[in-house]
């Protein structure tokens, strides 16, 4: 009876824990795989010391460090709970409630209420390719002419006169030029035109969203690897002076990216991108002409990022690409299973064997697709989650260089 006296006593002294305001300071967004603080700041508005335990409610896949923190608040003061966030999903990651127990001098009972203090961060995909960029930068300059390589495509845009050097093409020789600076001398003063790749083209990013997005290859979503590669593209692609448009589509518009450039650019793709997950329906194909057809009306280089490892759900991307082809310089980018083709090389019994033999059929309906989309005029990429990006950006470089873009 006396410990029961004791434990009402302690409750009775214990603080209100809903005589408490709570305020957030959160960081807008965080990339994935990187760590921030997430601040409370808990002011107590009753007349006695508040001795709690304060949990913050995070999605698990916020990462928070530590869910409870030790606090004492005097009578009108505040105090703060650092909690460290390290997200390893992205997307939007919330907090709804905050629950706070308080404890009275003894130690004995408690008195706990649960507040609403909503708050949200925002977890950004990741973007690990841009250590590709510094390397395909340098090539795209060299192509840019800044660097002594100059090209000639069909295409491509006059940059220059310069006298003839052994090895140039004799077709790039500007005879009116050369009649110009007077009777030639062998050879030194015949001119010839240097070109460069044409700037202010369109490239439109379509990525696939349906249901085969959402199959995880190397622990990771293909819509993930998609992401990689369409934000190495993107600063690529800007960086050469061409105007980039993104749209992630399913059977509806899941995102949509227009008219901006620069450093902007890839801030609203990467906020389009963080809340996307794939949707488990099929794709709607015949609808994808017309929405490229929405974003822009020139000729254009448009890349679709889905999958191509199935023949049955690709029909559906083979029947629309004639009528993409027939406007469009187009390439399908796909993500491959590394796993895949491990499988093939491992046949020491028998179930290796048959799962070989599963692995060579997974491969030859690729290569069969692939085989298809080319003979319909568009141009196939293929690679793991790590080759892909880096791939997809060296095809866009090949199609400046030969002055198809």
């Amino acid at each position: 009876m006396f410990v029961i006296l004791l434990g009402v006593l302690d409750l009775a002294l214990a603080a209100s824990p809903r005589a408490v305001t709570i305020t957030r300071e959160l960081p807008g967004r965080i990339r994935l795989g990187e760590s921030a603080d997430a601040q409370l700041l808990l002011t107590n508005t009753g007349r006695r010391t508040l001795r709690a335990v304060v949990r913050d409610a995070w999605q698990p896949s916020a990462g928070s460090a530590r869910s409870r923190v030790p606090l004492t608040i005097p009578p009108g003061e505040r105090r703060s709970a650092l909690f460290r966030l390290t997200p390893f999903r992205r997307g939007e990651r919330r907090t709804e409630q905050v629950t706070i127990r308080a404890v009275g001098p003894l130690g004995l009972w408690a008195r706990q209420a649960t507040l609403a203090a909503p708050g949200a961060v925002r977890v950004l995909p990741p973007f690990n390719s841009r250590r590709h960029l510094p390397s395909r930068l340098a090539r795209l300059r060299e192509l840019d002419g800044r660097t002594s390589v100059m090209i000639r495509g069909q295409g491509t845009e006059f940059d220059s006169l310069r006298e003839y050097v052994r090895g140039d093409d004799v077709r790039s020789i500007d005879w009116r030029a050369t009649a110009r600076r007077g009777p030639a001398r062998a050879g030194q003063q015949v001119m010839v035109r240097t070109w460069r790749p044409e700037r202010d083209r369109r490239v439109v990013l379509v990525l696939d969203s349906g249901r085969t997005s959402a199959a995880r290859v190397e622990d990771e979503p293909r819509l993930d690897t998609a992401f990689e590669a369409a934000l190495l593209l993107a600063a690529l692609a800007t960086r050469a002076g061409d105007r980039i448009d993104l749209l992630a589509f399913d059977r509806r518009v899941r995102a949509r990216v227009q008219g901006v450039s620069g450093a902007e650019l890839l801030s609203r793709m990467v906020d389009a991108m963080a809340p996307l997950e794939p949707d488990l329906i099929e794709t709607d194909w015949t609808a994808v002409p017309g929405q490229v057809r929405s974003i822009t009306s020139q000729r254009s280089l448009v890349v679709l990022l889905t999958s191509i490892d199935a023949s049955g759900s690709s029909r559906g991307l083979l029947s629309v690409l004639p009528q993409l082809t027939r406007r469009h310089m187009v390439v399908v980018a796909s993500v491959t299973d590394p796993q895949v083709l491990a499988s093939t090389q491992d046949r020491h019994d028998r179930d290796s064997v048959y799962r070989a033999a599963a692995a060579e059929r997974s491969l030859l309906d690729t290569a069969r697709v692939a085989a298809a989309i080319r003979q319909l005029g568009a141009e196939v990429v293929t690679g793991s989650p790590a080759d892909l990006p880096p791939a997809l950006a060296d095809r866009y470089l090949a199609l400046k260089a030969a002055g198809r873009l």
